[in-house]
């Protein structure tokens, strides 16, 4: 039962009028189309209502969680027992100044990277077919063809737990593979300034869309899924190959469960196929991870997370294990 409190309600409608709703429905929200009911769901329209529901939630009990276009996390399906506080297209203006751009973190990566083509501004084009925002894409150090969107940051404008806001430069950020120091802090980015390089426009146009080809030869992208499921792991790499191979090779490709599905597509893709749960996916993760282990001795962990009714994100594996810690793998 949702625990919808008013006095929150209404302190939140004072910060951020007209932003607040109750008993979403986080599969409308979720890049995967999977999760229950959020008590409150809150998308504020500029960086202070941002740092000011902060402020208030870092006083009150109720979790908090803060999400983007969820392209790499789903959510139980039982719901979420908190705040939602969503930054999406609402904080997503773009300003360019020669080479440097400055893009709020609600910003669509895919729209922003061809329109900054279109402006002779490239160097991102690798990005150009992945989904989500620029605040998620500059968190995980996102893009494709083993190439990061770090390469290009110049500093990021971020709002603690408690809404003091800071920006931070590159140095700061720590970025290795798939991977920036913000992740696992308690700071929100709230936009990113980007350093590019000049392009002729349609050149850099014709770029992004082969990458955006190649990835819809490739990848399952006509159903909700939450991008690559497994990390590749270089050590793995190098005996068995990339996960969707090894997956692949144990017989998994297009193994189903309840609405869930490991692609036929790409074995390293699970999709949607209609009224998936989050246990269906959880179920096909450990049933993946379980069996390329007995096969190659590699342990496979996810890239995807899963967000509990508390709010607390962890690693989908991690989950998948507590819940499917005996599978019989004679099976599937």
């Amino acid at each position: 039962m949702p625990l919808i409190i008013p006095d929150l309600v209404e302190a939140l409608e004072q910060i951020a009028p007209g932003c607040v709703r109750t008993g979403v429905d986080m599969a409308t929200v979720s890049a995967w189309r999977i999760g229950g009911p959020a008590d409150i769901f809150v998308e504020p329209e500029g960086v202070e209502q941002v740092a000011d529901v902060l402020r208030l939630m870092s006083q009150r009990p109720e979790p908090l969680l803060i999400i983007g276009e969820t392209t790499n996390l789903f959510f139980d399906s039982r719901g979420f027992n908190g705040v939602l506080l969503r930054i999406g297209s609402k904080l997503s203006h773009v300003s360019i100044d020669g080479n440097r751009v400055r893009a709020q973190a609600g910003a669509r990566v895919p729209e922003l990277v061809r329109s900054l083509a279109d402006a002779g501004l490239g160097g991102i084009a690798h990005a150009g077919g992945v989904p989500g925002t620029i605040g998620g894409l500059v968190l995980m150090n996102g893009g494709s063809q083993r190439k990061g969107i770090g390469t290009h940051v110049i500093s990021v404008l971020v709002a603690d737990s408690t809404g003091q806001l800071q920006r931070l430069d590159a140095a700061a950020l720590g970025f290795s593979y798939r991977h920036s120091l913000l992740q696992g802090s308690d700071v929100v980015i709230l936009d990113a300034e980007l350093e590019l390089e000049p392009g002729e426009p349609d050149t850099l146009v014709a770029e992004i869309e082969e990458i955006i080809a190649s990835r819809a030869a490739k990848f399952p992208l006509d159903l909700p899924n939450g991008g690559s499921v497994f990390l590749s792991d270089p050590a793995m790499y190098e005996i068995v190959g990339p996960p969707g191979h090894a997956i692949e090779s144990v017989g998994l490709k297009g193994l189903t469960e309840g609405g869930a599905q490991i692609s036929p597509k790409h074995a390293n893709f699970i999709v949607n196929n209609g009224r998936a749960t989050d246990d269906d996916v959880l179920r096909l993760v450990a049933t993946a991870r379980n069996k390329v282990r007995a096969a190659t001795g590699f342990t496979m962990d996810c890239e995807v997370r899963h967000v509990g009714t508390d709010g607390v994100l962890r690693p989908a594996h991690v989950v998948a294990d507590e819940r499917w810690p005996a599978l019989d793998l004679t099976k599937g």
